[in-house]
């Protein structure tokens, strides 16, 4: 496998974006890329819902949480950058992944990871989505439902983290052989 290889790894909250990518980079021996707004917030000592209510009110956190883990994936050598926007903004990646699940999944799956409330849950995330949607055609007219470009979607649903990471580094393999 090349040590070069760019993956990028995308999806909305719960469908397994860090989990995978971490996965994925272990498995290939690449670097771990997952720059967010929840790591921004951790620097900035506020929770996730300050940081979200900060960025529905001003694109510079956006674009400082996009930049930075973008320059991270460009610093050299190989990457998986997991992010929701990580397919259509690290343009140079090798490897494009689409992961996709259910809202009720995403939201047991939300609530297995930081507990909480079933029904909470599913409307913030479901809330969470449209801002993030809205936010991303705003600033950089990319709509997030337009996913059919990547080079692999995959159904999260019914697959375990290793069954998704196994398809992603199948499908890597694939590409490193035409190449």
């Amino acid at each position: 496998m090349r040590k070069d290889l760019k993956i990028a790894i995308s999806g909305r909250s719960g469908c397994g974006n860090t989990t995978v990518s971490k996965m994925v980079a272990d498995s290939l021996g690449l670097r771990f890329i997952n720059f967010t707004f929840r790591s921004l917030a951790g620097e900035r000592s506020l929770d996730l819902n300050e940081m979200l209510f900060l960025a529905s009110n001003d694109d510079s956190i956006d674009r400082e949480v996009d930049s930075r883990q973008v320059s991270l994936a460009r610093e050299g050598g190989g990457c998986v950058l997991g992010s929701r926007l990580a397919i259509w903004m690290l343009e140079e990646a090798d490897l494009k992944v689409y992961l996709y699940a259910t809202a009720e999944v995403r939201a047991k799956r939300i609530i297995s990871r930081e507990g909480g409330d079933i029904y909470e849950v599913a409307a913030f995330t479901e809330q969470r989505d449209r801002q993030d949607h809205g936010r991303y055609l705003r600033i950089y007219n990319i709509d997030t439902d337009i996913y059919d470009f990547a080079d692999l979607i995959i159904d999260t649903d019914n697959r375990t983290p290793r069954e998704i990471t196994d398809l992603i580094a199948e499908k890597a393999r694939e590409k490193e052989i035409r190449k």
